[in-house]
């Protein structure tokens, strides 16, 4: 299956080395692109691609809006966002994420990470780039309020995925760590998806660090 990707930034270079490196790919192809938030979000309701890439700093409306209104909470089936930018500031990456955002990536993180970005992305997983991290953890170990609690409470064995979801772990590692197969792990992704009322792995993540299970 081929992911389709929209590209949002104000700068016309920076779309054109994107769309390259995107249609470099043989399972990606971009369907669009936008120079600013608004447009963003018409072409995403417009074309439902799987995964669209925004910039933050955009005219008319910057990124985090455009995520909100594309992939918040209130709306049903989003597309995938991965924000890619040149401003590593922690009330942007958190801003992001809460936003409904998949993945954070700076932009000279490179070509690699940013294929990889879309993939785990349209796979439902999640990437942050590697030098925001740690700090992203610390901010979420400090959370404004505590979360909601859960719908039913995780069993053990499901704690135990949470917290090397929270780490970083991909579905392969936690299989690896937990010896059990692939399938098993995402099994107990979709009974924690569902206990936490959580839709992706960033917010599986927010909740056991606000949670205190990190701890």
């Amino acid at each position: 299956m081929t992911i389709r990707v929209l590209i949002a930034d104000d700068q016309e270079m920076v779309r054109t080395g994107f769309r390259m490196i995107v249609d470099s790919q043989p399972d990606m192809e971009v369907v669009g692109e936008a120079s600013d938030g608004a447009e963003a979000v018409a072409l995403a309701r417009r074309l439902r691609p799987d995964v669209c890439l925004f910039d933050i700093r955009m005219p008319r409306m910057d990124g985090l809006e455009a995520t909100r209104l594309v992939a918040g909470p209130d709306v049903a089936d989003p597309p995938r966002v991965v924000i890619v930018t040149t401003f590593d500031m922690d009330e942007y990456v958190y801003g992001a994420l809460r936003g409904g955002a998949v993945g954070f990536l700076l932009k000279d993180s490179g070509p690699a990470l940013l294929v990889e970005a879309v993939r785990a992305a349209a796979n439902g997983e999640a990437l942050v780039s590697p030098s925001i991290t740690v700090r992203l953890l610390a901010h979420l170990a400090r959370p404004p309020a505590a979360p909601a609690p859960p719908r039913e409470p995780p069993t053990e064995r499901e704690l135990e995925v949470i917290r090397l979801v929270a780490r970083g772990r991909t579905n392969e590692e936690i299989a690896g760590a937990l010896f059990v197969s692939l399938s098993t792990v995402k099994t107990h992704l979709g009974s924690v998806h569902r206990k936490l009322g959580a839709r992706n792995r960033v917010e599986v993540a927010a909740w056991a660090w606000e949670s205190g299970l990190m701890a």
